[in-house]
């Protein structure tokens, strides 16, 4: 999550989230925060994610992971705080679920498909037989001149 949609959640300005940041930068290492390059910042405006890159404030957006987002609620001490990581950390367990009940909707599939395979591998034989008596040479019948 970019810290400009956080410090909506959170109410507060983004520039105070950055600070509290900024002054407690031991709790967030690169895989809980980190800043995007101008790159990442052009795709987000291309991609319509943000609509320009004055919504930024003129400096490079905080990209949140999971694990900095719950990171913040030792920094942001607010009340409002505490009721916004609580709902995120819920969103992020339901999303977590919701992820892995699709991977055991795949393996299902992928065990139906091997059994499907195996069942249907006679029929596919046969219609390979059939292709390559198609394609062999007939002997002729008939008036030979």
């Amino acid at each position: 999550m970019l810290d400009i949609h956080l410090s909506q959640l959170y109410e507060i300005e983004t520039r105070a989230l950055k600070q509290q940041v900024k002054r407690n930068l031991d709790r967030f290492p690169a895989d809980f925060m980190f800043e995007l390059n101008t790159t990442e910042i052009e795709f987000l405006v291309s991609q319509n994610v943000i609509p320009n890159k004055s919504v930024l404030g003129g400096s490079f957006p905080m990209a949140f992971t999971e694990q900095g987002v719950a990171m913040l609620s030792s920094v942001l001490r607010s009340k409002k705080a505490v009721e916004v990581n609580i709902a995120i950390i819920r969103t992020f367990v339901h999303i977590r679920r919701i992820l892995n009940g699709n991977k055991q909707l795949a393996n299902e599939i992928k065990q139906l498909e091997k059994k499907y395979d195996e069942q249907f591998q006679i029929v596919f034989e046969a219609i390979k037989g059939l292709i390559e008596k198609k394609n062999k040479p007939r002997k002729r019948i008939g008036f030979d001149l």
